[in-house]
């Protein structure tokens, strides 16, 4: 009896610790992760607002075994759509319950085994240009049973690190679709054919290092065109880069940063370097973009001459037509690239 009496002071102590556990644990549990996306909102949202778009990212299907999926309600995409998944190791069903377009998803997850429960989930989307913060969260409000479980696990070592697998797959996803439109959309590079006469032009010539060139094209052109201005010689040109050579090799490039001037701008102007590139055949492309993305013009063009077998005649010009302190929309900066060709 003594004995038996024992075990049931044991049972009733144990009980009444899990009553103390469920009425002192935690009623709600949050947890989130954030990641940074280079690429627009409108492409991230539609990688989070339909079901079809998440079983692409979704870590679920690394972690479960003869996973299925079945939808019901509304279509895809759309509020009331469900998908039902069942596998050899759970059940349940998610809802797309809230969709604000490029900002906010909200769905209900209800697991239906190995134990019944609801939670939330949530996207919140924060555009940055052309990047986007997204931070996923799952929340739920713990039942009694729930507050007594969530004293044994912590939901953030369990839940933290599914969501930022998620978020990393989601990030190669959308990164990529993002250049994929990006490179649909791009301006397709013209190569036009066309002599062009000896032109003078008035800067200054030097081997620079790549990294340095916006430093070096910023004070020379501000010095030359000063000097011009103040000699009353008026420009026959766009500001420009006349490379003699591109070592891609060291990153340096030997070139001429100044303006195309008038012949008898020599009687005129000093402090600086006269040249003239020879009357040519030429090579060219309007390239429209910022000054990062100008090498595929460069590529196209040698490209084309690789394949016919011409060779660079003593220079590659580059025009610049569109003054950035004057257009902030790096897109439409017109850049001339020029080829002389033999």
């Amino acid at each position: 009896m003594r004995a038996l009496k024992s075990i049931l002071i044991i049972l009733l102590a144990l009980v009444a610790i899990l009553v103390v556990l469920g009425l002192m644990g935690q009623s709600e549990f949050r947890v989130e992760r954030s990641a940074v996306i280079k690429a627009p909102v409108e492409v991230v949202y539609a990688n989070v607002s339909s079901f079809n778009a998440m079983d692409k990212w979704a870590p679920w299907k690394e972690m479960e075994h003869h996973m299925t999926f079945t939808m019901s309600g509304s279509p895809d995409g759309a509020v009331g759509a469900i998908s039902h998944w069942k596998s050899d190791e759970s059940e349940g069903e998610q809802e797309l319950a809230e969709l604000v377009p490029n900002t906010s998803v909200r769905t209900e997850l209800r697991f239906i085994s190995p134990f019944a429960t609801n939670s939330e989930g949530t996207f919140n989307l924060d555009a940055m240009g052309d990047s986007t913060r997204v931070t996923w969260g799952m929340q739920g409000t713990n039942s009694f049973v729930g507050k007594i479980g969530r004293t044994f696990t912590d939901m953030e070592k369990e839940v933290g690190p599914l969501l930022e697998k998620g978020l990393a797959n989601l990030k190669g996803i959308a990164e990529q679709e993002a250049i994929t439109a990006k490179e649909k959309h791009a301006p397709r590079l013209k190569i036009v054919t066309a002599a062009r006469a000896a032109t003078l032009y008035f800067g200054e010539r030097k081997r620079v290092k790549l990294s340095e060139l916006k430093a070096f094209y910023s004070e020379t052109l501000m010095k030359s065109i000063g000097i011009i201005q103040k000699a009353g010689v008026q420009p026959i040109g766009a500001p420009s880069g006349v490379y003699f050579e591109r070592d891609e090799k060291n990153q340096e490039a030997d070139l001429l940063a100044g303006f195309p001037v008038p012949a008898d701008a020599k009687n005129k102007l000093k402090g600086m370097t006269f040249y003239a590139t020879p009357a040519a055949k030429t090579y060219q492309i309007a390239y429209y973009g910022g000054y990062t993305g100008i090498d595929k013009a460069h590529g196209t063009i040698d490209a084309r001459m690789s394949t016919e077998g011409v060779e660079v005649n003593a220079n590659v010009i580059e025009e610049y037509v569109t003054d950035p302190g004057q257009e902030q929309d790096s897109t439409k900066w017109l850049t001339n690239v020029i080829y002389l060709i033999k």
